[in-house]
């Protein structure tokens, strides 16, 4: 078992460390216990190379002030809530807003700024849990969580969520990983092809908040069923685009029970393939549209718009204040459980 490694140290002295899991095929993953932040994820390409495929900081002082939640764990509500409000059984709840008038992944001191704990921990697999106080944030209820990650032998990385409240809440729990499969650091990852396994998507206002509207994607840059290369239509002069600086939208997933396909991408010149599965309905297709060239990766280059792209499964942002979008409530006497697998892979 792989000892954890000191990572570096909080304002205040809490310790931050390291942890890393590996599979016999030679691939590994490592992740922190700020955040559950998944810093590297060494894959090999179709020479059998390995090389980082996820972009990240250096430091855990970048990590806390600077990440733009590079391979966090974040909630207690994924995406946005409109106004930083909703209103749940009659009563209407207050949320901190850090991003406009809206609430984005929980707020401001959500899970990707916490300390969790690594509760069990293997060659292969990793526990981490942790604990939101009633009112955190302005959410309801005591909320318990525990998130595993697993390095399968067949390379695929396996995230299991659960979470159980003492009083009705909402919940939204996703990780915010930013891929690109020709390697962190190694420029535009807009070349690259992706598919999304979606008919529709949730068109979104200028504070991409959704609108309510079910949109097909036929006929628009949204069409993803077919692999696509990422820069092909993201600079179409179409509204959606231009709101969002690029793709930011919620994908409404073609379900059919159970772990389904979300995404996959494609590197042609790597040859790394990835796939993503899910039992969440919904999954936010993002091109890091907000990297401007000010935030230095964890290899030591400076990450700009279009460096790396991440697939959120999840359910629709701002859904409590869409009854006719999927429910996000969970009640006490329930057991909240999500799964989400990242299939690494070659063309070869």
């Amino acid at each position: 078992m792989t000892k954890p490694v000191l990572f570096g140290t909080l304002p205040g002295g809490r310790e931050v460390f390291s942890h890393s899991l590996r599979n016999a095929r030679g691939m590994g993953v490592s992740f922190i216990d700020y955040g559950g932040v998944i810093t590297r994820v060494m894959a090999p390409d179709r020479d059998g190379i390995h090389g980082n495929i996820v972009l990240g900081m250096s430091t855990v002082e970048d990590y806390a002030k600077k990440s733009p939640y590079f391979g966090a764990l974040v909630g207690r509500y994924a995406n946005r809530i409109a106004r930083g409000r909703f209103t749940l059984n009659g009563r209407t709840y207050h949320l901190p807003v850090n991003n406009g008038e809206n609430s984005l992944h929980g707020g401001t001191d959500n899970f990707s700024h916490k300390l969790w704990e690594v509760t069990e921990k293997g060659e292969s697999a990793a526990t981490l849990r942790l604990s939101s106080p009633d009112g955190d944030n302005g959410y309801p209820g005591r909320l318990d969580v525990e998130v595993t990650y697993t390095l399968t032998e067949d390379n695929a990385l396996r995230l299991d969520y659960r979470a159980v409240t003492d009083a009705p809440t909402v919940l939204n729990l996703t990780n915010h990983s930013y891929f690109n499969l020709a390697g962190e650091g190694s420029g535009s990852a807009l070349d690259q092809y992706v598919t999304i396994n979606a008919d529709h998507y949730t068109p979104a206002n200028h504070q991409h908040i959704p609108t309510g509207e079910i949109a097909p994607v036929e006929g628009t840059p949204m069409d993803f069923r077919k692999l696509t290369r990422i820069a092909d239509r993201i600079r179409e002069g179409v509204e959606q685009l231009s709101l969002a600086g690029g793709y930011d939208h919620n994908f409404v997933l073609n379900r059919s029970g159970g772990l389904h396909l979300a995404a996959a991408a494609y590197d042609p010149g790597s040859g790394r393939t990835l796939t993503v599965e899910t039992d969440q309905p919904g999954v936010q297709f993002y091109t890091g549209n907000k990297l401007d060239g000010t935030l230095m990766g964890s290899g030591g280059r400076l990450y700009r718009q279009g460096d790396g792209y991440a697939f959120e499964t999840q359910h629709f942002p701002d859904s409590p204040n869409h009854p006719e979008f999927p429910s996000t409530v969970l009640n006490p006497g329930e057991v909240f459980t999500s799964t989400t697998i990242w299939r690494f892979g070659t063309d070869r």
